[in-house]
This record gives C-alpha cells, sequence and structure tokens, in this order.
C-alpha cells in the first residue's frame, strides 16, 4: 500500500457495487467514484455508502491502487476500453458476470498499463443489513491478497480459486446458469398452470418437495424486474458452455424468455402483470 488508507475506485456503483464499497470503506478504504452522467439515484447510493465524488474518470484512474467494476455485463468490454485508454497503473477487478473467454480479453486489453487484472465473481446478495455476499478471486497471487486485504472483517468474503484467470467468472456463470434459469423454468410452469386452472393444485403438488422454486410465486414479479440483468447473465453463460463443448440451446431459450421482461426493469410489478407479458406476441 502506498498509504494508511488504500484509495479504491468503483465503477458505476449500482445496489451490488455501492454495497461492496460500503463494506471497503467500513474496513477503512477510501473509495472514489466518478458521477458524471450517472442518475440521481445512484448518486444518492454513493452518498449513503461513504463514496467521495472525483470530476471526472482520469482523476480516480489516477489515484486509485485499486479499481472495482461492477456493471451490468453487456457494458464490461466498453467500461474496460475506457480504463485501458484512462490509463489504470494499478489493479483492476473485473467483478462482473461474463464469460471467462471476455475476462481474458479484458486482461489483455489492460495489460499494456495496469499492474494487473483480478477475475471476480460476486455470489450472493448485497452486503446490508446483516447480509454477506462472497466475491470469490483468481488471478496474481499478489494482486488477489491486496483485493482481500480491502474487504478484511467486512460482511464481504474473498474465497481465492486459484491463480488462472477465468475461474471466478466460471464459478459465476456456472452458478447463475441454474440459479436464474430455474427460477425462469418455475414462472413458466406456475403460468402454465394458472392458464389452465389448476396453479393451486401445483402448489400443493410442490409444497410437498422442500425448497422448490414452485412454490416462491412472490419471486416471478421479481425475475422479471431483475430480466434486464439477468439476459446478458444468460448469454454469457451460454457462451460459456458453448466453449466448453457443451449444449447452449436451454440458456439462449432462458436469455430470450427474460428478453420479454426487459421493459419491467427494476419497477413494481405483479405476478399476473409479469406472466401477462410472457404471453404478449414478439
Amino acid at each position: 500500500m502506498t498509504s494508511d488508507r488504500p484509495i479504491v475506485g468503483v465503477l458505476h456503483p449500482g445496489s451490488m457495487g455501492a454495497a461492496v464499497a460500503a463494506c471497503a470503506v467500513s474496513a477503512g478504504a477510501r473509495v472514489l467514484w466518478c458521477p458524471a452522467g450517472r442518475s440521481a439515484a445512484t448518486v444518492r447510493r454513493a452518498e449513503q455508502a461513504g463514496l467521495e465524488p472525483v470530476a471526472e474518470l482520469g482523476e480516480l484512474l489516477q489515484r486509485a491502487e485499486v479499481v472495482l467494476s461492477l456493471c451490468p455485463p453487456a457494458a464490461a468490454e466498453d467500461v474496460a476500453r475506457e480504463v485501458a485508454e484512462g490509463g489504470l497503473t494499478g489493479v483492476y477487478v473485473e467483478g462482473n458476470a461474463i464469460s471467462p473467454a471476455r475476462v481474458q480479453r479484458i486482461t489483455d486489453l489492460l495489460s499494456r498499463s495496469a499492474r494487473a487484472v483480478v477475475d471476480g465473481s460476486v455470489i450472493g446478495s448485497p452486503p446490508v443489513n446483516g447480509k454477506r455476499t462472497q466475491l470469490f478471486l483468481s488471478g496474481p497471487a499478489d494482486a488477489t491478497a491486496l483485493v482481500a486485504g480491502l474487504f478484511a472483517g467486512t460482511a464481504v468474503s474473498t474465497p481465492l480459486l486459484g491463480e488462472e484467470i477465468g475461474q471466478a467468472s466460471a464459478l459465476k456463470v456456472s452458478y447463475t446458469a441454474y440459479q436464474k434459469a430455474s427460477r425462469v423454468l418455475a414462472a413458466l410452469s406456475y403460468g402454465l398452470a394458472q392458464h389452465h386452472g389448476v396453479d393451486q393444485a401445483l402448489l400443493e403438488v410442490a409444497g410437498k418437495r422442500s425448497g422448490s422454486y414452485l412454490t416462491e410465486t412472490d419471486y416471478i414479479a421479481k425475475t422479471a424486474s431483475r430480466a434486464w440483468r439477468w439476459a446478458p447473465e444468460m448469454e454469457e453463460a451460454a457462451d460459456t458452455l458453448d466453449a466448453a463443448g457443451l449444449p447452449d440451446e436451454v440458456l439462449r431459450a432462458v436469455a430470450e424468455t427474460l428478453g420479454r421482461w426487459t421493459d419491467a426493469k427494476d419497477g413494481e410489478l405483479s405476478v399476473e402483470g409479469a406472466l401477462s407479458m410472457l404471453q404478449e406476441p414478439r
């Protein structure tokens, strides 16, 4: 570390990014962010998390020892390209839900200037209100140790997977492929049962099995509101399956189904409203 308080930069802090950054603040780091072009909601989140605003991205990149990228998957490479053009010399943590191949492209892009790239994957809910999350890490040992130290003693644990770039992202897409595809399948199953007037019978049958997503009908609306983020994640998972020589058609179909809910972004929606959106013609 070059100072008593490590300086971290966080890019585009959404609900997860702001909560993770707040944990670094609680552990003693100074966390910078750039509010230029960000929404009022993002500004509020950053203020509540104790993040320090800087006027330009260039200033953030110049001052930060570690830069954490937590953004929608589709934007990951554009964000990394902007960082590369800004001449980052610190450690870059690629923490987005993207395929190992994209993480490697980002690593190659940043290798000319950055000290190192760390592959990271966040699994769990935002670490607020007593909740904990895991930031899995893979990459060069000195860089992963630096990142892990930023969250010591906080609600963010940092399991190390190894030194190979792509391991953390592979874990993320493997996990999210099942978790999110299962939610979509549950919504479709419930919608089909409701269409035929047997939804209550379905719930009774599913209730006899512990932990069945079919009994969590309220999650259908939650899935719809998150579909704008989940659909790209399913495409990333499908790409990873294809690269591994495994069939990718199921996850492509899940991504397409989630795409029907794109207009429900982070909004208030009933179960009935979510199901009706699935029935709308494309």
